[in-house]
């Protein structure tokens, strides 16, 4: 049978709260038995002592006679609700008092116990050698009369004083106690195992509901809500799966479009390779015409290569990391010799470029064919969507020990909600998918990877309408390394 959290922690409090009753009751009822037993034989002593003050010495002088003797021990006994008896030094027992609770009247003291010791105080508890039917608390007080002997006193022993009370006297009083100290207790108990129930059902119905949202999560459902909104930390958790929840989702909703976006990307090249090469094989295009398509073909090969060559590239740094090469150079002419290549795309879409440079040391300390990368990318996402006679500015800035590296278009623009996709792997942004059919949608992922390895920034700054900035950092050289270099 399996229990719920609530089970066990009502369990768990109920076992702790017993044990912890049950360990005081034993000792308090064992400390408080042992402090009334104690008290009473105190008590008991104290009055076996004037007894034998005010009575036992008067008959030893011989002022008292058995009788009287007797009816001052009744008058005593019910008194203290105890039976009470004085005993000679032979042991014979003198006097008592009238007493029901007694199996045999003994003769002698000596006849129950020969070693029974009358020179000394002493206190015990039972049935006194059987005679009484009941546990009794007796307390003995020898007596000690003084005599004249060749001029000096001698002190002789005349016997003792035994007094014996019911321990039931003890048991009514524990019980008294309990009504008093242990009943509260268990009331205590009742009132806080109600409290405990109250409490435990509002932590437990909001843990049981969070454990339902989390397994319509689990099923996929991500729209359900987990309805807490308490400052505690369970509102603390079911804020925090609510965030699982919406990036779950939107993890989901990538993966539908990682889908769909690749594959577009391979049907459609793939669809125009078959095309071409079956109607070369049928003979709709004539052998004249062939090599035109042929280099059509060879066109979309490359195109697959592109994409499969960045999809690999973009599996290798999300899950590896780019292993970076270290090395110090002049971010100036890897930026000159990129823009290089670009220049035949620039002439054909009459795009100026401009360099812009301000900054006095533009050493910088990453890896130089990564950063080639991304700022090739860069250039070539900010011609695909520069129009035509516009232009595309290139600026480097420094601060402090940074290099900052902008590449700022004359294009479109972006919103909000596309600037936060740009970096997705296959997100192009225009509806179209971009004018440029070669573009993978992985450049800006890739150089979004590369700066992070580098523990470097890349942003974007767009205005619809008024085209987009990104712009990143690099580490400057350091000085010592310059330093090195002198001598």
């Amino acid at each position: 049978m399996q229990h719920s959290l609530f089970d066990r922690i009502y369990l768990s409090f109920l076992m702790i709260l017993i044990a912890s009753f049950g360990i005081l009751i034993v000792y308090t009822s064992y400390s408080s038995r042992n402090a009334l037993i104690q008290e009473k034989q105190e008590t008991l002593t104290n009055e076996a002592t004037l007894i034998a003050t005010q009575t036992i010495i008067g008959y030893l002088s011989g002022n008292y006679d058995i009788e009287t003797l007797e009816e001052s021990f009744n008058y005593y006994a019910s008194y203290l609700d105890a039976d009470i008896w004085y005993v000679n030094e032979n042991g014979v027992i003198i006097a008592m008092s009238d007493n029901e609770n007694m199996r045999e009247v003994p003769k002698n003291i000596f006849f129950l116990d020969p070693d029974y010791n009358l020179t000394s105080q002493s206190a015990t508890i039972g049935d006194f050698y059987e005679v009484f039917y009941n546990d009794m608390i007796t307390v003995t007080i020898p007596l000690t009369l003084t005599y004249p002997l060749d001029d000096n006193l001698e002190d002789k022993n005349a016997g003792a004083v035994i007094v014996h009370a019911e321990s039931s006297q003890i048991n009514t009083l524990m019980t008294n106690i309990f009504g008093i100290i242990y009943i509260p207790c268990f009331v205590i108990i009742a009132i806080s195992f109600a409290f405990l129930g109250t409490i435990s059902r509002k932590v437990i119905q909001p843990i049981k509901h969070l454990s339902n949202v989390a397994g319509e999560y689990a099923k996929g459902n991500f729209e359900v809500k987990t309805e807490i909104e308490t400052k505690d930390e369970l509102g603390a958790l079911a804020h925090s799966l609510e965030l699982m929840a919406d990036s779950l989702s939107k993890i989901e909703e990538y993966r539908r479009e990682f889908i769909s976006n690749i594959s577009h990307d391979f049907r459609s090249p793939l669809t125009s390779i078959k095309g071409y090469i079956e109607a070369m094989l049928d003979g709709t295009i004539p052998v004249e015409k062939q090599e035109r398509y042929l280099n059509i073909v060879l066109t979309e090969t490359q195109r697959l290569t592109k994409l499969t060559n960045g999809l690999l590239d973009m599996n290798n740094l999300e899950k590896f990391g780019p292993y970076l090469k270290l090395s110090d150079f002049d971010i100036i002419e890897v930026i000159k010799s990129t823009l290089n290549t670009f220049e035949g795309k620039c002439i054909d879409k009459n795009i100026a470029i401009y360099l812009n440079n301000h900054a006095l040391n533009t050493v910088v300390t990453a890896d130089k064919t990564k950063i080639q990368q991304v700022f090739y990318n860069l250039i070539d996402n900010a011609i695909k969507f520069t129009p035509e006679y516009k232009k595309i500015y290139v600026t480097i800035t420094e601060k402090n020990e940074k290099i900052y590296v902008s590449v700022k278009d004359e294009g479109q623009g972006m919103s909000e909600e596309t600037q936060s996709k740009i970096w997705d792997r296959f997100f192009k942004g225009d509806a179209s998918r971009g004018r440029d059919k070669q573009g993978t949608g992985l450049g800006l992922a890739i150089a979004r990877e590369i700066m992070k390895a580098h523990n470097e920034n890349i942003d974007v700054i767009s205005t619809e309408g008024a085209g987009s900035e990104f712009k990143f950092s690099l580490t400057k050289r350091k000085l010592q390394d310059t330093d090195n270099d002198l001598q």
